[in-house]
């Protein structure tokens, strides 16, 4: 049996959890907002009391896959609408900028054009600049997978090099770095 796909998942308080077996729809409420996922047939979502149980009907690969992968998803729910989820990324590099200005943040890589991107409403943005620091930008969300692919299109405007480390990056992220043609020459 899945490890993942067997643990209970506690309903913290404040939070409301309801499950339209007709659809398979699972639908989470929270003071951060209301999340829903849609779950396939056979898994089985059940509410008792403050927990959340997901169970499958059989143990072929395919519904041991789905097991672990549903209870996760609705778990991060949960904790989404209790408590949001945040990112912190760091600009590295002379002359890297962010300005957030509502939902667009406004980005000056060492490009000849500043970036704007424009954030879905369910992420909330911030940027910080201080001086002697590299400048970071701070996003928070309840929806888990949404944040993730948000962090993802910012990083893919500049990725870290592993020369200079110039990039953007996570905060904590370590960048294993290369030596350059001194090391190799001789």
């Amino acid at each position: 049996m899945s490890r993942i796909g067997k643990a209970p998942i506690a309903i913290p308080a404040g939070v409301t959890v309801t499950v339209d077996e007709k659809n398979n729809i699972v639908t989470v409420k929270g003071k951060y907002g209301e999340l829903s996922q849609k779950v396939h047939p056979d898994i089985k979502v059940e509410v008792e009391g403050a927990e959340i149980h997901v169970s499958r009907p059989s143990d072929e690969r395919e519904h041991r896959a789905q097991h672990g992968l549903y209870r996760a998803l609705i778990h991060n729910m949960v904790e989404g609408v209790h408590q949001r989820y945040r990112k912190e990324m760091e600009l590295v590099g002379v002359g890297y900028r962010a300005t957030a200005t509502g939902q667009v943040l406004e980005l000056a890589l060492g490009y000849s054009h500043a970036i704007y991107f424009r954030l879905p409403p369910e992420v909330t943005v911030e940027a910080k600049t201080e001086r002697n620091k590299n400048p970071l930008i701070i996003l928070e969300s309840q929806d888990k997978q949404l944040l993730g692919q948000v962090c993802a299109k910012i990083r893919s405007f500049r990725k870290p090099e592993p020369y200079k480390g110039k990039g953007i990056k996570f905060v904590g992220e370590e960048i294993r770095r290369k030596s350059g043609k001194k090391a190799g020459a001789k």
